[in-house]
């Protein structure tokens, strides 16, 4: 059998910045990092959100790595691992300079990879790079190039099925889920494959329908009620099954995803305010992703002013609550009262980083923006009796960097799915409004 040749991947900085501990995923493979590299991490050092950490954050492991081995064959990263090496800045070639004149941080790193692919016979290098356009370059001056894969959910469609509707059901069994509060036992209903914990199903016979929960532990279906809380009222079954799983106390983390105008943040704010007696905060959080890729420092006005508009959209969701009572109410008074004592807490998700999150409801908002890692990141630091809830499009990718497949929320449903304490739910129908639903589907 002939011997399986040895690769060596060229790491772009982004791949860095989306996950800072990849070196550690390469196998037995070895790792270049080119000296450019560097010089664009200490650019992203300094500030507050989740990627300046990431820069950071790689910078230390470096250092820890660090000695002359790492620009001279390199040191190694573990055992059955690979090798990281540090390369240093080599000439345009001819074809580089035909094809790419200009001195930019990409074509500086395309210069290295193709220097090691030249030299490098006895392995197979390739450019490991989030960027599709370097991605592109490489290929067309003969470099193999690819994504980052390692944290790529493979199954997509699998996860964003919808609602499970099971036809033919028995209508005696639909007629039990209605009259027995605890529910059918599982081998009675027969779900093939096996229903996973908090799963949730439309249940249709000839003549009546029910909707249901699976509940694993108990394994049993029980019936989801429609429950109107705070004002607002499900629509469809979808927004009804996400309010049961936000209203459930044994489910700690949820995943609500769908397009514009479904209701994934106003439901989620509505059950928060619904429970606020059961959590000391209500955090209501979305990352920063500046349009046009401009940074925020562009905009006038202090540093509250300029992420106004940016957090407008949650303040928005939390008008249509109130708007559902008389200014003069209990319940549009309360609310006022929350935001007033910092109860219920709106704000970009960087400055979330360093608060407590013990016994909190909190709610991020534009979750497929983030990477795999920074969901990690904060839902490792969930303390005590907190929920948390993550709400998105995942065909609405703000990053360039990120896609449907690895996106941060699209990786943390695939990976929790099967888990006591996780639900997921995706809404379909958007009930914002017909005009809102017809752009959304045709434009």
């Amino acid at each position: 059998m002939a011997k399986k040749k040895r690769k060596i991947f060229v790491l772009d900085t982004n791949v860095l910045l989306h996950d800072y501990k990849c070196i550690y995923n390469f196998q037995e493979n070895d790792i270049v990092i080119p000296i450019t590299v560097l010089e664009e991490l200490d650019k992203f050092k300094k500030g507050n959100d989740l990627i300046n950490f990431h820069a950071r954050e790689f910078t230390r492991e470096l250092d820890r790595l660090s000695g002359d081995k790492l620009f001279n064959g390199g040191v190694s990263l573990g055992k059955d691992l690979g090798k990281l090496k540090i390369e240093t800045g080599k000439p345009f070639s001819a074809h580089i300079k035909d094809s790419f004149p200009e001195n930019t941080p990409d074509h500086r790193i395309l210069a290295i990879a193709e220097y090691i692919s030249l030299n490098r016979t006895d392995a197979q290098v390739v450019l490991v790079t989030k960027d599709i356009n370097l991605r592109m370059k490489a290929k067309s001056i003969g470099v193999l190039a690819g994504d980052y894969e390692s944290d790529k959910v493979q199954n997509i469609d699998e996860i964003y099925k919808g609602i499970y509707t099971l036809e033919n059901i028995n209508d005696s069994i639909i007629a039990r889920v209605y009259e027995e509060a605890e529910g059918v036992p599982e081998e009675e209903v027969r779900v093939e494959p096996a229903p996973t914990p908090n799963q949730y199903f439309i249940l249709k016979g000839s003549r009546s329908s029910a909707l249901v929960h699976y509940d694993h532990p108990g394994k049993i279906f029980n019936r989801v009620l429609k429950q109107k809380v705070y004002g607002i009222e499900p629509r469809n079954a979808e927004q009804t099954f996400a309010l049961d799983a936000l209203l459930r106390d044994d489910i700690h983390l949820i995943s609500i995803t769908g397009k514009a105008g479904t209701g994934k943040t106003l439901l989620a704010l509505a059950a928060a305010i619904h429970q606020k007696q059961q959590f000391t905060q209500i955090f209501l959080a979305r990352p920063i992703v500046p349009l046009s890729n401009r940074d925020i420092g562009f905009l006038p006005g202090d540093a509250k002013e300029k992420i106004g508009p940016y957090m407008q959209p949650l303040f928005d969701n939390l008008d249509v609550i109130k708007n559902k009572f008389s200014p003069t109410s209990k319940d549009y008074q309360k609310i006022e009262e929350m935001v007033k004592n910092e109860k219920l807490n709106i704000t970009p998700l960087a400055y979330i980083r360093g608060r407590s999150l013990s016994n909190v409801f909190f709610i991020v908002d534009e979750a497929q923006n983030l990477t795999p890692h920074e969901i990690k990141t904060i839902i490792t630091r969930a303390g005590e009796g907190t929920k948390m809830v993550f709400t998105g499009d995942i065909e609405q990718i703000d990053t360039p960097y990120l896609d449907m497949k690895s996106n941060g929320l699209s990786y943390l449903t695939d990976k929790m799915i099967g888990q006591d304490v996780f639900a997921h739910i995706n809404l379909v129908k958007g009930e914002r409004s017909f005009l809102a639903e017809l752009a959304s589907n045709l434009l």
